[in-house]
């Protein structure tokens, strides 16, 4: 036999639900009682198709960037606009998830725009109550080599989440894209839509190569710190990046780009004392894993201790403000030892400092189970990550909003069949 033939499958293909992707983490959240307490998604996408860039477009200021996005649209993706994205077989196309949306493009029409029917349809399905969304191919607008044009986008797309998205139903949030090659623009952005009762925050993309350290971004870190919102930093990764492209695989770049691009920001916004000048900053770190937090706790501490002078501004170790930080959970790593995922757990504290998040309907998305089923963690402890953390970060009301499937979708989805769920809202 070959090496291919050899090598073991980890599940069994013919009982993956493809109908509906999300049968099994129905499932789950009612065997487990999920539906009981609240659960909040602070990182979930959607996708900037061509319905939602054309609803975008008319909210373009500039003359020249909307004619501009018309043509690229009529001949392209939205990607095309998005910077310098790399597209082929390796990271686009080779997953098939035809149950991607399931059932949620069946519902009867509510008048509510298909991207919130689908967002509330899985929202529903793994007893998730509240979603802070996000875009996808924006999370590279940051290598535009155009600031106005980020600037022009973030805008606009800011413009149509807010006024003709979020306010259909109040259980998706946003914290927003700030296009921070521009931080007048960002400032601009921060000052016109916090007061938005759907935007709980704003967001910088990591792919980017802009020093946060630096002074042009303390109006905005103050702006944040003044008005008490969060601040995240969305990890994603860069092939075109000097280091990354010395890698022959998607499969290397994911797991390196998206650890190395908040670690970077993160070392900048220690080193340079951003959290003793902005004490009141909140920092949230996403789509990271965790596996970097302790090791770049350690191997900050260590260098801390060794060349303090360096970081005069600094008054404890690096680690320290760290744990005064938040983190999104997605993607966790697994390990054959628990007792790793233990131990990082441990080191990060991460019963008040870690932050449940799906990343659905991205292809490595993680079910509220992910959480619930790690066996050292308290019943306590696993509330307070999937719902209670963001439930006091945000300020979000402590109530179940998700609503469970009827007992007959249950027995069904139980069986191994595709399901839909009731037509309807």
């Amino acid at each position: 036999m070959t090496a291919k033939q050899q090598r073991p499958e980890f599940y069994d293909r013919s009982t993956v639900p493809t109908g509906n992707l999300l049968a099994n983490a129905r499932k789950q959240a009612l065997t487990r009682g999920l539906y009981d307490f609240p659960i909040v998604d602070v990182d979930a996408h959607h996708r900037e198709d061509t319905a939602s860039w054309s609803g975008l477009i008319p909210h373009i200021e500039d003359d020249a960037i909307r004619m501009f996005a018309e043509d690229v649209t009529r001949r392209e993706s939205a990607a095309g606009m998005m910077g310098l994205e790399i597209r082929w077989h390796s990271n686009s196309g080779r997953i098939v998830r035809p149950g991607v949306n399931g059932f949620a493009d069946t519902l009867s029409d509510d008048g509510r725009d298909p991207l919130v029917r689908r967002t509330i349809w899985a929202m529903d399905e793994m007893a998730i109550d509240y979603t802070i969304l996000f875009p996808t191919a924006m999370l590279f607008l940051g290598l535009h080599p155009q600031p106005q044009v980020e600037a022009g986008l973030a805008r606009a797309y800011s413009h149509w989440l807010t006024k003709e998205i979020l306010p259909q139903d109040e259980r998706i949030k946003t914290m927003l894209y700030l296009p921070f090659n521009d931080p007048e623009a960002a400032l601009r952005m921060v000052e016109d839509f916090s007061d938005d009762p759907a935007v709980v925050g704003f967001m910088v993309t990591s792919v980017r190569y802009k020093p946060v350290h630096s002074n042009e971004f303390a109006p905005i870190y103050s702006a944040l710190q003044e008005r008490n919102m969060p601040l995240a930093f969305h990890a994603a990764y860069n092939w075109n990046d000097q280091s990354m492209s010395l890698l022959n695989k998607f499969i290397s770049v994911h797991a390196l780009g998206f650890t190395t691009s908040n670690m970077v920001h993160m070392t900048n916004m220690l080193m340079n004392g951003i959290p003793e000048r902005f004490p009141g900053l909140r920092l949230l770190w996403v789509e990271s894993g965790l596996a970097w937090v302790p090791f770049l706790m350690q191997r900050l501490d260590n260098e801390y201790l060794m060349r303090t002078a360096e970081a005069p501004a600094l008054t404890k170790l690096p680690s320290d403000y760290m744990r005064d930080m938040w983190y999104s959970s997605q993607p966790m790593e697994r390990s054959a030892k628990t007792s790793i995922i233990e131990s990082t757990f441990d080191i990060m504290e991460a019963e008040r400092t870690l932050l449940y998040s799906s990343d659905y309907p991205h292809w490595d998305f993680d079910a509220p189970s992910t959480i619930y089923d790690l066996p050292f963690l308290t019943e306590d402890a696993k509330r307070r990550i999937l719902g209670g953390n963001a439930l006091d970060l945000f300020g979000f009301k402590a109530e179940k909003r998700a609503t469970p499937p009827t007992e007959t979708t249950t027995v069904e989805a139980d069986q191994g069949a595709p399901v839909a769920p009731p037509l309807g809202p």
